[in-house]
């Protein structure tokens, strides 16, 4: 089945105060031309449109009265329609006048896969409904305007693949839920919110392929993400309150492509195992404060030159290439 067009499911969410259309426009007699056509190509765009819908049928009857269309009794215009539970995606994207509340509609699009409503103006809660969409795979409500907590059920979702729901104001705790999915452990994106108090101890209990936390104020240690036995391809604790021994930490040497755990109250020397991290492109532990000799004798696969400066900078007492040679024990 194609991907649904986006103009088709703004028709949807009557909940968006974008979503009435034609307010403010003259009466209309009968359906709009514009909008049956919209729907006829609805209709087409499924493989099996002609067992389908069987009433969207302008030969029989104008739009506004085919089987789940909703129109605005003065224009005529298509506002609304009812039993979508067959969509698999929706996507509505930079739109900045979707505003409001996450509809509780969308809780009855069971099948769904994908739900993506990013950049937008969405405020209120993340909704607990959400954890009823057992099919979801992909959840991302990024770059809007919701508060209030991280809904714990989202960890029932038994299929889930990535939750994202960064760049938000969402505050609180990292719920300790989120140590317990059902299925394989998402990537988990939570970046640029108000999260705080101490990660959950429990999140040692999931291999997460990501995990971007940065840009809140959560604090404790993040040693349970630093796993030689785990297959994590990006690691973003960056800018945090994290406090925790570095030299303990371990390293996924052919998974890990990317590690910022820069701005942090990080401790402890640099182990040497990090430098079998073959996959490894990206490297930032600025702003800690880290102490010891860096390590050398990198081994990655697709970087040719080591990390610069940049990587190192804003530690207490780091020494060694790219930094200033480590002063000899007296």
């Amino acid at each position: 089945m194609r991907p649904f067009p986006l103009c088709f499911i703004f028709f949807l969410f009557l909940g968006f105060s974008l979503m009435v259309m034609g307010e403010g426009e003259g009466e209309g007699e009968g359906c709009n031309p514009s909008d049956q056509n919209t729907l006829l190509n609805f209709k087409k765009s499924f493989p099996n449109s002609d067992q389908i819908l069987l009433s969207w049928d302008p030969s029989i009857s104008e739009c506004c009265n085919w089987g789940g269309v909703k129109c605005n009794e003065t224009t005529n215009r298509v506002i609304g329609l009812e039993s979508l539970t067959f969509l698999r995606i929706l996507r509505l994207r930079k739109n900045p006048y979707l505003v409001g509340k996450i509809p509780p509609a969308i809780e009855k699009l069971v099948n769904l896969v994908t739900l993506e409503l990013s950049w937008n103006n969405l405020s209120d809660r993340v909704p607990d409904f959400l954890s009823n969409l057992k099919n979801l795979w992909f959840l991302d409500l990024s770059f809007n305007k919701l508060s209030g907590t991280v809904p714990a059920s989202l960890s029932s979702l038994p299929q889930i693949l990535e939750i994202d729901l960064s760049r938000n104001q969402l505050s609180g705790q990292i719920p300790d839920s989120f140590g317990h999915f059902s299925g394989k452990a998402p990537s988990l994106v939570l970046s640029h919110n108000k999260l705080s108090g101490q990660i959950p101890t429990s999140l040692g209990n999931m291999d997460f392929s990501r995990v971007l936390i940065s840009r809140n104020e959560i604090s404790g240690s993040a040693l349970m993400f630093f796993n030689a036995s785990k297959t994590t391809e990006i690691i973003d604790i960056s800018r945090n309150n994290f406090a925790f021994d570095f030299s303990q930490a371990g390293f996924m040497n052919e998974t890990l492509v990317t590690l910022d755990m820069s701005h942090n109250k990080i401790w402890g020397t640099i182990p040497s195992t990090i430098t079998d991290a073959i996959l490894l492109q990206n490297l930032n532990v600025s702003y800690n404060r880290l102490c010891g000799k860096i390590p050398s004798d990198w081994h990655m696969k697709y970087r040719s030159q080591p990390f610069d400066n940049s990587s190192y900078l804003h530690n207490r007492c780091l020494c060694g290439s790219p930094l200033p040679p480590c002063k000899p024990l007296i």
